[in-house]
């Protein structure tokens, strides 16, 4: 399996996932445009794309969802309340029923040769999801806009080849900044977003000899940098066990812009 960010942060998400026969994004955050324009940079036909699963309806994943279900015909994924909160959206359009697939937490599916396991996660938002993928003995995960992690996230996240997490903030950052309480309260909450630190701390919980890529993502605009986010986790991920970077790559994916491709 391979895997890239079309494009990353607080202003729009949207990630690839897919081999040779299988072509899979994770919401669309951004215009159709500029998903389209992301692909085509990795030569990724999006008139191939399988499917388009949603992590839940807030805007920074779902902005473009309706420009490529009217454009390529790409069957959705989401939990029922994540698409009717999504349909419910002025932005999104119309979509045809058909191209709808409503998908519950902890129920598996495939996409072709890839198998689909979503998995409940602590957001703001209308029972929203975080993935992982399995094909061919090899696993990828991809986790954001998670306000806290468990036993359970852990043990959805363990075994994974490559990986997607969060590091949305600095929490020294985001205290000091110019962000009104309450969204700072909100942030910082259990239904809210995972810091550097903790996305650190999460990332030592599950590390083990088989993870070799991890991608941080999803990082804020106001709250946090490039330099910041990629320091701390080194710092927890080299306390943990010192030469863990000598096994395992670590990049911050861009905002705007594809990240590397990862190939598993």
């Amino acid at each position: 399996m391979n895997l890239f960010s079309v494009a990353s942060g607080s202003s729009g998400n949207c990630i690839y996932v897919g081999n040779n026969d299988t072509n899979i994004l994770v919401d669309a955050g951004l215009s159709g445009k500029k998903v389209i324009e992301g692909l085509s940079s990795f030569d990724i036909n999006p008139e191939k794309l399988n499917g388009l699963l949603i992590t839940h309806e807030h805007s920074d994943h779902v902005k473009g969802v309706g420009v490529l279900a009217r454009k390529f015909n790409v069957p959705i994924y989401g939990t029922a309340e994540t698409i009717n909160a999504m349909l419910r959206g002025s932005s999104i359009g119309r979509i045809k029923e058909e191209l709808l697939h409503v998908i519950d937490p902890d129920q598996s599916f495939m996409i072709n040769d890839i198998k689909v396991n979503p998995f409940a996660i602590s957001h703001d938002a209308s029972n929203p999801v975080g993935y992982t993928f399995e094909q061919d003995g090899k696993k990828v995960g991809l986790a954001t806009d998670l306000g806290m992690y468990d036993d359970y996230i852990v043990n959805h996240l363990s075994g994974c080849n490559a990986l997607l997490l969060e590091a949305n903030h600095d929490i020294h950052m985001l205290q000091v900044g110019p962000y009104p309480y309450i969204l700072k309260r909100r942030i910082l909450g259990e239904r809210g977003h995972l810091s550097n630190d903790n996305c650190g701390k999460l990332l030592c919980r599950i590390y083990h000899e088989g993870l070799k890529h991890v991608v941080l993502g999803h990082l804020s605009k106001d709250n946090n940098y490039p330099d910041l986010a990629y320091e701390t986790v080194k710092y927890e991920l080299e306390q943990f066990k010192s030469d863990i970077l000598s096994a395992c790559s670590l990049q911050v994916a861009k905002r705007e812009d594809p990240s590397s491709y990862v190939i598993v």
